[in-house]
């Protein structure tokens, strides 16, 4: 991918993870579910790779909480989840990979990564299992919508760098 059409594709995905963060959530216990965001987190890892997966997803979480829209528990999940959504992607080649790479990486490593964020940073105090759930059904509704997606991405000028 040309280094000018991949950073422009990093900021749109940034600007698709931030304003549809903004739109797009529901409460799902303990904390809110934002699918938007694991949506773009897959797609990421798909199309441009690990690296620049993380590098959105924490852009996403900077951007959020600088205008108050997000929390610091967007750090963890997201990143970890963007991280082994392209990983996996990378190792496999196949979509459902990124999928499970981000259910993983957010709703199991990065709920248990949350709770000393929650508890040192946060002042709230939660169970070992409290963020598990919410952070399954905010991940898994997310990878949905970005298998939604990608097939339909291939059909556009972005899908000559979806192998």
């Amino acid at each position: 991918m040309k280094a000018t059409v991949r950073l422009t594709f990093m900021a749109l995905l940034v600007a698709i993870g931030t304003i549809g963060s903004s739109f797009l959530w529901f409460p799902a216990g303990v904390a809110k579910a934002y699918p938007i965001q694991h949506a773009v987190n897959v797609i990421a890892g798909v199309l441009l790779g690990p690296g620049a997966a993380v590098f959105i997803a924490f852009t996403i979480g900077v951007i959020r909480n600088i205008l108050g829209i997000g929390t610091l528990l967007a750090f963890p999940g997201g990143m970890i989840g963007a991280f082994l959504s392209g990983y996996l992607y990378k190792k496999i080649r196949k979509t459902w990979g990124a999928g499970i790479g981000e259910i993983v990486g957010t709703g199991l490593i990065g709920s248990f990564v949350s709770i000393p964020i929650a508890t040192l940073l946060m002042g709230k105090s939660v169970g070992a299992f409290a963020f598990v759930p919410p952070f399954l059904i905010s991940s898994v509704s997310g990878v949905l919508i970005a298998c939604l997606l990608l097939p339909l991405l291939k059909k556009t000028p972005l899908g000559d760098y979806y192998k």
